[in-house]
């Protein structure tokens, strides 16, 4: 959407009136993950000073208050709203049916009731469908996560405004349940979305992945175009509208609205001649040639006078005359409270950290670290992110050791509770510089691995393997198709609680091998991360354990 703004803005009254020619190049950073670069201060981080940003965009107003809080004021400038969208739950139309939808309204406690229910689904007559599941972004980085969790504070307290930081915490047992509810908590939905859309289109239509998805309404209306991950679609191309919809459920209690600033930055890299263009970028977003063009890509306008279009119908999942109630966005106090009670009540995890250290580990990245070097710092950098009570290991591997856990296997940390042993993981994580480097049996490796986080698996945590690789298979006694039959949860191998530990990889550098990974993230509901550029795992490390 913002590339089409740009394109145009180059023929608007606004950038004619510039003493100069200007272009507007969008760069995709999480709204979390600006602020809290734009928080830390410095430079942006990044080499290339051609990306650093003129202007800024976070899905939300939450994310400039909060750096104008925690930084300065003059850094975000005076950010100017325009485009909205609401924060609902994505149900599979059949599931939205069974509570009642469309007629029904629907709650976030009758949602929270069914996670509850020992009988999830089964308390509404569909025993088939297994317990309720909820799949979340995390508010740390993202703005509908953040939503999400400040509606459930709305819900529990029953308010419709002035919610307060004790608000908040009396809420704490009602979040609690909710995040029980939980599968695992994505960077961002769109990657949720596309496992969701990839288990659809390969059978019937059903899939019993997740039953409710906090989203925002445009992402819903791309899920049901046949775009999950809210990506550019080239010219040319044909979207797939998936077998089974999404419908969006707006909580009878309310829903938070995105409400899309955009803001010069008062950083001391934009110049003046950047300034006038984006402040020029800024005014133009508010006119009718810019508003009318937002429908098309499923946001509303603040322009009341531009018609929804087409997008907005039941044909695609939503209902125009909805939300009935918008709920206000509360003071950075209550939304500090409301994140870090998340980080107390979130579901908790056990998490095994499967390191490929085979010779081409070594390999020098641009940046002047190894491989390894960068892998290592990468997963140091997310330690902060676990909980004492969290369940963490570290394991390597590579031909020529060996283990409890197995032939090319070097246990580094047991997967136990972290408890006070920080600093000792982060010395665990250093040992693999020195460790012996040799071939890489990586199915045998996942398969010992997934035996493992399967045979200690709880219902009640988020049961995962992180897997990192830097190459293909090339020492393992067992085929990739039978790797995929052990964690396949239809596997009779596999057992009744497979799905429940989810691998997640990263193909780390070009000659990793991305179709693998990708079929092993697949057998499992997990997702596979692309740090083909070496020098960026450690944000890749980053939103890949925004997951747990």
């Amino acid at each position: 959407m913002i590339e089409a703004l740009a394109a145009a803005f180059k023929d608007s009254p606004e950038h004619e009136a510039l003493a100069e020619c200007a272009s507007v190049r969008p760069t995709n950073v999480s709204s979390g993950d600006a602020a809290a670069h734009l928080t830390a201060g410095g430079d942006w981080p990044t080499q290339d000073q051609s990306l650093w940003p003129t202007l800024w965009s976070p899905a939300s107003t939450v994310w400039t208050d909060r750096v104008a809080a925690a930084a300065s004021a003059s850094l975000v400038g005076e950010p100017e709203s325009f485009a909205q969208t609401p924060v609902v739950f994505g149900m599979p139309e059949p599931m939205a049916r069974a509570l009642g939808w469309p007629d029904k309204d629907i709650g976030i406690s009758d949602l929270e009731d069914l996670c509850a229910d020992p009988e999830g689904w089964g308390s509404v007559g569909k025993d088939v469908w297994g317990s309720f599941k909820i799949s979340k972004t995390n508010p740390h980085t993202s703005t509908t996560g953040l939503s999400a969790i400040l509606m459930q504070s709305y819900e529990a307290a029953g308010k419709t405004d002035g919610l307060t930081a004790e608000d908040v915490e009396e809420a704490e047992d009602f979040s609690r349940v909710f995040e029980e509810c939980v599968i695992h908590y994505g960077d961002t939905t769109g990657n949720v979305l596309n496992t969701l859309y990839e288990e659809t289109q390969g059978g019937a239509g059903g899939s019993g992945y997740v039953s409710a998805v906090a989203l925002e309404e445009t992402s819903l209306l791309n899920y049901n175009q046949g775009n999950p991950e809210s990506r550019t679609v080239q010219p040319g191309e044909t979207l797939t509208p998936p077998r089974e919809k999404l419908v969006a459920v707006y909580p009878s209690g309310g829903s938070m609205t995105s409400d899309n600033p955009i803001t010069v930055l008062g950083a001391d890299w934009v110049t003046e001649e950047q300034r006038s263009a984006g402040q020029a970028f800024v005014d133009f977003l508010a006119t009718a040639p810019a508003q009318s063009i937002l429908p098309e890509y499923g946001f509303r306008p603040l322009d009341a006078s531009v018609p929804l279009g087409e997008l907005f119908t039941e044909e695609y999942g939503v209902d125009p005359e909805k939300p009935g109630t918008l709920l206000p966005k509360p003071e950075v106090d209550v939304i500090s409270a409301a994140i870090d009670q998340w980080a107390q009540v979130r579901k908790p995890s056990s998490v095994v950290e499967l390191i490929d250290i085979s010779g081409s580990m070594d390999t020098a990245i641009d940046d002047g670290r190894t491989r390894l070097d960068g892998a290592i710092e990468g997963a140091q950098s997310t330690l902060d992110h676990f909980r004492q009570t969290d369940e963490v290991g570290v394991w390597a591997f590579t031909t020529g050791v060996s283990s409890e856990a197995g032939e090319g296997i070097q246990v580094m940390r047991e997967v136990t509770a972290l408890g006070s042993d920080r600093e000792t993981l982060g010395t665990a994580l250093d040992d693999l510089r020195y460790a012996q480097r040799a071939g890489t049996p990586l199915y045998d490796s996942v398969a010992a691995a997934y035996e493992e986080m399967d045979a200690r698996a709880e219902p009640g945590r988020i049961n995962a393997i992180v897997l990192l690789s830097d190459g293909e298979d090339t020492d393992s006694r067992i085929s990739l198709d039978s790797l995929i039959a052990q964690i396949s949860p239809e596997s009779a191998e596999a057992g009744a609680d497979a799905a429940q530990v989810r691998i997640f990889p990263i193909a780390y550098g070009e000659e990793a091998d991305p179709t693998a990974l990708q079929r092993i993230a697949d057998a499992t509901g997990g997702q596979l991360f692309d740090a083909s550029d070496p020098e960026q795992i450690d944000l890749v490390f980053a939103s890949v354990i925004n997951n747990f």
